[in-house]
């Protein structure tokens, strides 16, 4: 009886019945809670391993037939493990770690506890005329640098993000993803980092 109620529940959430979508998760993340248990994801919390096993359900839930021959309740298992055990790979090669590991625009060295921005010492201001002749040469050798340091798209990306255009805008402007944009500006912080200390 479970196994034919759980049946169209799923039918109903595939048909986009929130409040069987809803059901079936209520039912479900106590099981999930209890796969999730014995595992570890790298740089995460436990509700994060949770989280990973929901999304497993929300996919079985999504991508169950009744024709498989297999019940919900086992298939959602499978597909919850899976999400999990495919989390934990991930997270194991590394691959986000440069995104996890960036260098704020905003906040040049947050560890020394130094309040200057990088986008501050981008800019220029409106001093004396001496001040102003080496501010050109200092933005000048800026600028030599930037050129031989970074790459088309990352001097493009920095020029059109010091111009105070938001990563959307940017995207569109180049033809790239946002994904793109940010990755870009990434690099730029990076490589910037240093030279601007």
């Amino acid at each position: 009886m479970t196994d034919l109620r759980d049946q169209r529940l799923v039918e109903c959430a595939q048909t986009g019945d929130a409040a069987a979508m809803e059901e079936l998760c209520n039912k479900y993340k106590d099981r999930v809670r209890m796969l999730a248990r014995p595992y570890f994801l790298i740089g995460a919390d436990r509700d994060d391993v949770i989280q990973e096993g929901m999304i497993g359900l929300y996919k079985a839930i999504r991508d169950y037939r009744p024709d498989c021959n297999a019940t919900f309740s086992s298939f959602a298992e499978i597909c919850v493990t899976r999400q999990i055990i495919s989390a934990i790979n991930a997270a194991r090669r590394q691959k986000h770690l440069p995104l996890n590991s960036y260098i704020s625009l905003y906040n040049t060295s947050p560890a020394e506890g130094d309040d200057r921005e990088l986008i501050e010492l981008l800019e220029l201001s409106e001093s004396s005329p001496e001040e102003e002749i080496i501010s050109r040469e200092t933005s000048q050798r800026l600028r030599e640098q930037m050129n031989s340091l970074l790459t088309p798209l990352e001097r493009k990306v920095t020029e059109l993000f010091l111009e105070g255009r938001t990563y959307q805008q940017i995207s569109q402007a180049i033809g790239r993803p946002v994904k793109s944009v940010d990755n870009a500006l990434s690099r730029v912080k990076k490589k910037l980092g240093g030279v601007l200390e």
